[in-house]
This record gives structure tokens, C-alpha cells and sequence, in this order.
């Protein structure tokens, strides 16, 4: 095998993602019903009652994959986390389609526990055999097949930056066999040659082994342009274009269509996607609801702490910015003395502050200050993760000497965020907080969020910046 065909290797994971799915659901029913390791007995219907859902199963999680993008090309993909990702959110909308199909029918005695174990089962299989996958071609590859190669048209900056990226990530699979450029005065870029000039592009794709041609022009004539398009078709050959203007992209620009009109989005931000949103808005409300319950014994014995350790009211609110540079109030349990805000608006807290009670102090140190931010995330003003949101007069204040500081203004803000586990909380540096946040405005997935929330929970009792 010389070079990939996609097509082939699709129908590949196909087979083994039915291997996968039909593997997960017979080791449920297994150890459900085949043992008794989870102590619920052997139960009363057979094999076949649980495993007869299987003809729906299949199709819908092939479609399910298909639809996540699970059977596109991976091959610029670094690591597996995207896939993993992908998987999870597979499963979940898989789960809820079984749950569906056993309503409409009526299986009400389908057990439940087999499901759990199926989603679980399924989840780990099929994120091994990625793994595995990913591994097994990253080796054939280091062997010199499955390889594409590459003509890049252009030798200056853009070319030659394009082709240090392929030299320095081998494991993507591509070869650059040269460049054609017009500067008589250049032989080689990179280590590579110059094979010809623009004019000669059809006779250098006939004369060599080209998958792709790259277009790393900066500002070319559009008839030229054409020409290059009609010539790269002619022979068959696919052509690609980087666009000279791709300095002001963000690293995972989005396209939209409007009617036959293409749109590029400077900053792609999964949280835009309605579906995304309404995972997370799902995950807070499982997450806060509950929280409220368990947590209202030590909300009311703080609320009553803080009553006593000094007069002023239990709840301090203060204006702050959330999604889409919409003012709301945020709540927290009062922490200071009463003082003048406007006189301390644009004032930071510091180690020691002399504003700070005793025993606000102490709940600012391990975090509880900061509960009744549930509420607000209940209101929908705020998300369990997210950037954490600053007053507006700051925010004014940043927009004008922080790069790109209003990014974090793309989706609500948290109780606790990507920056805050890194260790900029608090009297820390400005510019990696927001580094840190448009990491996440950028990044974001449900496994992301979960990530962020343990190592909260990790960091809560030794954050240093937490006072």
C-alpha cells in the first residue's frame, strides 16, 4: 500500500466499529445476566430478548459516528483527544436513541444496568481501537507508506513556513517533493528543490508523484489563481490554497455559507453551536440543582457566619460581565468590611488585605465565598466552567491595553476556568489569563469542562493565588 485510500480504510473502521458495538453489547448481557458479579441475577428473558435490539443499534451508531465526523480523515489530528471526544458525545445520543426505541416499543423490562454497561463498554472499546489505529498508521507511515505528497507553489515566506510544518510533524503522512516558484535566485527551501517555475506546474505534476498541490502565494493576480485551479483539475490532481491573510485567523477558523456566498469566521467557537450549548446548559442544571440540596446545610451556616463576623448584608452583588458583554449581577458570600465602592472601584484584592474579615478570610481561601454563584448559574448568567467575568469598568479598562481581551465575552462566563487551574487566579498575570481563556473560548468540549471541574476540586485547599 502505497498510498491511503480513504474510502478503503472508512469501510475498515466501519467493520470494526460493528465488531466493536456488537462485542460491547454481548459482554453487557454478559455480565449483567451471564454472571452474577453485580449480585441482580440471572433475570427471566434469554439472550436473544436483549440482544434483538442490535439491528437498530448498528445502523444508528454507524450514522451517529458518521455524522460526528468520526469517519473523516484524521490524519492532521495530533492526538486522539478530539476523537475521544467525539466517541463520548456518540454514545450519549446513542444511549438517549435507545432509551427512545424501547419506549416506542414498549420494552419496558429492557434492563437498565445492561444499557449503562454497553454505553460504558462501547465508550472504552471503540476509543481503544482509535488508539490503536492511530498508533498502527503513524507506524506504516514511519515505513514509508500510506504517504501523501505535496508540490508547494511558492518558495517565499508562506512556502517555506508551510514546509518546515510538514518536516516537523512526520506523523501526519506527508512528503513534500518540491516547489515550483519564479525567483530565478532560489534552488532549494528547507532541503527541498525548486523543480520549475509557475509556468511549468502541469509538466512538474505529470513528471512526479503528486497527491496535493499547495498554494502559498501571497497576494496573486486572481487570473493567476484561476490558472492554477483549471491546471491542478485538468490532471486530477487536488489543490489547496493558504490564505495570505491567515495571520489574523484563529488557529480553527469556521466557514459558513450564506446561499452560495462562503463566510470565514476569524474565531471558531464550538459554544456557538446550538447543540453544544445546550449540552452544557444540560450538565449545569444536572450539576447545580443537585448542588443546591446537598449544599444548603453549609450555605445556611455560612450565611449566618457571616452575619455575625461583621454587620452588612450576607450577600455581596456586584456588577460584572458576562456573554456577549451583557451586565449582570454576580453574587457572593461578603467577604470584606463595608466600604466605598466607587472610591475602590478600579482596586484589586491583594495578600493581606486589610478589607478582608477573619472569617472571610477563610472562606475566600477554600472557595465557599464563592457558592452562591450557583444561583446565577441557575439564572443562566454564568456556567459552572468558564472565563471568569470582571467588572465592566475593568473590562473597559483591559479592552484597550490586553490583546484580544474581550474574546472571553464569546460564551459565559464560570464559577472556575481553564486560566484559574493553571494558577492565574488572582493578583497573577493578565496577559496569560487570557491567553488561557480564548484557549478555552476556542477548545471547548464536554470533556474539557470535566477536566477543568477535578482538578478545581484538586487545587481548592493548596491554591496559593486564593485569597
Amino acid at each position: 500500500m502505497i498510498r491511503e485510500n480513504q474510502r478503503i480504510l472508512n469501510l475498515i473502521l466501519v467493520i470494526i466499529d460493528i465488531t466493536v458495538i456488537t462485542f460491547s453489547l454481548v459482554l453487557a448481557w454478559c455480565v449483567r445476566f451471564g454472571t452474577d458479579l453485580l449480585g441482580f441475577g440471572r433475570g427471566i428473558w434469554g439472550f436473544e430478548h436483549y440482544i434483538t435490539p442490535i439491528i437498530f443499534i448498528i445502523p444508528a451508531y454507524i450514522l451517529i459516528y458518521h455524522f460526528l465526523g468520526l469517519y473523516t480523515p484524521q490524519r492532521t489530528q495530533k492526538t486522539i483527544k478530539s476523537e475521544v471526544s467525539k466517541i463520548i458525545q456518540a454514545n450519549i445520543i446513542g444511549l438517549l436513541f435507545l432509551t427512545t426505541l424501547l419506549f416506542i416499543f414498549r420494552l419496558t423490562d429492557y434492563s437498565r444496568y445492561m444499557l449503562v454497561l454497553f454505553i460504558l463498554f462501547s465508550t472504552i472499546f471503540s476509543v481503544t481501537e482509535r488508539f490503536i489505529l492511530r498508533q498502527f498508521l503513524k507506524y506504516v507511515r514511519a515505513q514509508g507508506y500510506n504517504i501523501k505528497y505535496i508540490l508547494i507553489i511558492g518558495a517565499a515566506q508562506l512556502g517555506k513556513k508551510f514546509s518546515k510544518v510538514i518536516l516537523q510533524n512526520e506523523y501526519m503522512g506527508y512528503r513534500i517533493i518540491g516547489f515550483v516558484d519564479d525567483d530565478p535566485h532560489k534552488a532549494t527551501i528547507n532541503g527541498f528543490k525548486i523543480l520549475g517555475k509557475v509556468e511549468d506546474l502541469e509538466n512538474v505534476i505529470e513528471m512526479n508523484t503528486v497527491d496535493r498541490v499547495v498554494v502559498a502565494l501571497s497576494q496573486p493576480p486572481v487570473e493567476l489563481m484561476e490558472w492554477i485551479i483549471e491546471t491542478c483539475e485538468k490532471i486530477g490532481v487536488r489543490a489547496e490554497i493558504i490564505p495570505d491573510y491567515y495571520r489574523y485567523l484563529s488557529s480553527k477558523p469556521h466557514m459558513d455559507i450564506i446561499e452560495d456566498i462562503p463566510l470565514i469566521k476569524i474565531r471558531n467557537v464550538p459554544l456557538d453551536n446550538h447543540f453544544n450549548q445546550f449540552k452544557k446548559r444540560l450538565l449545569d442544571l444536572l450539576f447545580v440543582i443537585p448542588s443546591l440540596i446537598i449544599l444548603s446545610p453549609l450555605l445556611l451556616i455560612t450565611a449566618i457566619l457571616v452575619k455575625l463576623s461583621s454587620p452588612g448584608p450576607v450577600i455581596f452583588k456586584q456588577e460584572r460581565l458576562g456573554k456577549d458583554r451583557q451586565v449582570f449581577n454576580m453574587y457572593k458570600f461578603r467577604s470584606m468590611k463595608i466600604h466605598d465602592e466607587e472610591k475602590e472601584k478600579y482596586k484589586w484584592t491583594t495578600k493581606d488585605d486589610p478589607r478582608i474579615t477573619s472569617f472571610g478570610s477563610l472562606i475566600r481561601k477554600t472557595s465557599i465565598d464563592e457558592l452562591p454563584q450557583l444561583i446565577n448559574i441557575l439564572k443562566g448568567e454564568m456556567s459552572l466552567i468558564g472565563p471568569r467575568p470582571e467588572r465592566p469598568l475593568i473590562a473597559e479598562k483591559f479592552k484597550d491595553e490586553v490583546s484580544k481581551y474581550m474574546i472571553k465575552h464569546h460564551v459565559r462566563p464560570g464559577m472556575t476556568g481553564w486560566a484559574q487551574i493553571n494558577g492565574y487566579r488572582g493578583n497573577t498575570s493578565i496577559h496569560k489569563r487570557i491567553e488561557h481563556d480564548i484557549h478555552y473560548v476556542e477548545n471547548w468540549t464536554l470533556s474539557l469542562d470535566v477536566e477543568i471541574f477535578f482538578k478545581t476540586l484538586i487545587n481548592i485547599f493548596r491554591d496559593r493565588n486564593a485569597y
